[in-house]
């Protein structure tokens, strides 16, 4: 049976999906490349070998099996597990004290990341439809962002501090803070849910009535406003 190792991701190319993970044998010190391709760990999970599908920064410690590659020219990493990183449980802990850090914009596989700046540690910055995705020209650049979804570590992601957002996403942003009624068009209804459309291509979601038809005109009123979601209520509009 392979002898199952421990070691830790000195490098890391998202793009070409694959690491370099330092290691000691017999008190030598070793390093391996292993794949870091999403469908190679899925196949992984769904057979039993590994847990769960992890998305591999740098300073990840993990457990692989050495093997000669399936050419036979050299010996990789396969099995490929993650176990834990301090360097992200550093930032985890800082972020529970002042949520801001400085990194650098970078595109992989057409996917946002930032790369912070001390760790090197990627985190996927993931945009709504309203907000405006960064331009080629600000890709490498200094931006400063926070970590959210702290509570769960294989899902941490990035929020960048300057969001720009389409026109009508800051129409809505006034309409929540003054409370305004909006008079909004039922755009689509279904078993469950009527959706409405609040301003332009802003769409919301109220629960489903009879009697209600496609072109009727409900008033609304925004209840929460989030970058990925709006949640609205009907509104009791009352005479004069």
């Amino acid at each position: 049976m392979s002898q199952l190792t421990q070691g830790t991701i000195s490098f890391i190319n998202h793009e070409k999906k694959y690491a370099m993970i330092d290691y000691e044998e017999g008190n030598k010190k070793k390093t391996v490349r292993a794949s870091i391709d999403e469908a190679i760990q899925k196949q992984l999970k769904a057979k039993g070998v590994i847990k769960k599908v992890h998305h591999f920064m740098m300073g990840d410690v993990v457990s692989f099996i050495v093997k000669l590659s399936d050419r036979g020219d050299r010996m990789v990493a396969t099995q490929l597990e993650f176990l834990y990183n301090n360097a992200l449980d550093v930032l985890v802990n800082k972020a529970t004290i002042q949520n801001k850090f400085i990194g650098y914009l970078k595109m992989v596989d057409d996917q946002y990341f930032v790369k912070e700046i001390d760790s090197y540690l990627f985190f996927p910055v993931p945009f709504s439809n309203w907000q405006i995705k960064p331009a080629e020209n600000e890709l490498n650049e200094q931006v400063f962002f926070s970590l959210e979804n702290l509570h769960k570590k294989e899902k941490i992601t990035a929020s960048l501090f300057n969001n720009k957002y389409i026109p009508a996403f800051e129409t809505t942003v006034k309409l929540f803070k003054s409370k305004t009624i909006v008079e909004a068009p039922v755009v689509k209804i279904t078993p469950h849910s009527i959706y409405v459309t609040i301003v332009d291509d802003i769409q919301a979601k109220l629960p489903f009535e009879d009697n209600i038809a496609i072109g009727t005109i409900i008033p609304v009123q925004i209840t929460h406003l989030g970058k990925n979601k709006i949640a609205v209520e009907k509104a009791i509009v009352t005479e004069e």
